[in-house]
């Protein structure tokens, strides 16, 4: 674990170097993918790394372990609330035709597509790169919004899964706090990962190395068929938008 922090620490410093910016912005959320991706830029640029805490109508221990996260690796922070911009567009847009729980579903999108503009600006004014917080186990069963959490210009734990995010974080002393919390995107109240996927991070992080083993166990069919279902259904959002050509045959 302590060789894959330096092998990811070195990456970040040469994907920056490569892009000829200065360092990194990333959000700090409370959460644990969060709080080690901190962990990773701070090592990587420590003078050239700041989080960002958006709350949005977000639980207020969010920002509280956001801010433990921050203060232990004294990473520099800005806070956005988020909210009176979110309240305004929401009533601008309208969704008086939508059932409640596609109201809920576009609202939480909204969130994360604000936090990403949020991000780039601040990314922007500094020649900073945007350092997304997503690991392989979300990116393959698309569990991000599009456009949102995954509008970034890298994704340093995008090749591990839930199981190694938390391996890694006891190796670098991410708080116990943060790493026993249910993740959750803090989209709405009580809203968690694993009850909005269906399946658990440990089922899925079996499922998706087994794909490279070859070795199953422990899986029920119904948590197979599901995963499969929402990595099929979510192709369109790790995939570059189609470009119809013209005299093709599509």
């Amino acid at each position: 674990m302590t060789k894959l922090a330096s092998q990811i620490e070195g990456w970040l410093r040469q994907q920056v170097e490569s892009a000829g910016a200065k360092g990194l912005v990333l959000g700090l959320s409370g959460g644990i993918d969060s709080a080690l991706t901190a962990v990773l830029a701070k090592h990587a640029f420590p003078e050239n790394s700041l989080g960002l805490i958006m709350p949005c109508h977000s639980v207020e221990k969010d920002e509280v372990l956001a801010l433990k996260v921050a203060e232990k690796l004294k990473l520099k922070t800005s806070k956005i609330a988020l909210c009176p911009i979110f309240d305004q567009l929401l009533d601008l847009l309208g969704s008086a035709t939508a059932d409640a729980n596609c109201r809920k579903l576009a609202a939480a999108n909204v969130k994360a597509r604000m936090r990403m503009v949020t991000l780039y600006y601040h990314a922007n004014l500094m020649n900073y790169l945007v350092c997304g917080t997503s690991n392989k186990s979300e990116v393959m069963l698309g569990y991000f919004t599009k456009y949102g959490d995954n509008g970034v210009d890298l994704m340093p734990l995008g090749g591990l899964l839930k199981g190694e995010v938390r391996e890694l974080s006891v190796e670098l002393d991410v708080p116990q706090e943060i790493i026993d919390r249910p993740p959750t995107g803090g989209l709405w109240e009580g809203q968690t990962d694993e009850r909005e996927m269906g399946v658990s991070y440990d089922k899925i992080d079996e499922y998706l190395s087994s794909l490279t083993s070859g070795r199953r166990k422990g899986l029920e069919k119904r948590e197979v068929d599901r995963i499969m279902d929402l990595m099929t259904r979510s192709n369109h959002k790790r995939e570059k938008p189609p470009i119809f050509m013209p005299g093709s045959s599509w």
